[in-house]
């Protein structure tokens, strides 16, 4: 199992939080397994950036993000070099702290 700190986010979590999650586990599924309602507006299918967040502690651990993930990320709010969409990154041997950023771009939500 690895141990996942959520950095505070002020609707989502603003206690922040820490489980465990296990290896091959989507970071998307493992946030909303636990009680983080994290938009995932594509069903996680890699269509969208409204599970982006940013991987503070823990990155190398990963798969690199396949060419899809990154052309998805081009538009993400808040993209850092961390930044990594939640449906894609799965889970692995190394403890991970995440942090969600404070926006995301949900065209279909917001009437686009």
């Amino acid at each position: 199992m690895t141990k996942i700190t959520v950095l505070p986010h002020e609707s989502l979590c603003p206690a922040g939080i820490e489980f465990n999650a296990p290896e091959g586990e989507s970071l998307c599924d493992a946030l909303l397994k636990n009680g983080i309602a994290i938009e995932h507006a594509c069903e996680k299918s890699c269509a969208c950036t409204t599970c982006h967040v940013v991987i503070k502690q823990g990155l190398d651990s990963l798969d690199e993000a396949e060419e899809k993930e990154e052309d998805m990320l081009d538009m993400a709010w808040g993209l850092t070099p961390q930044s990594r969409l939640s449906c894609q990154a799965k889970v692995r041997d190394a403890d991970l702290v995440i942090e969600i950023p404070k926006y995301t771009i949900n065209h279909a939500r917001e009437n686009h």
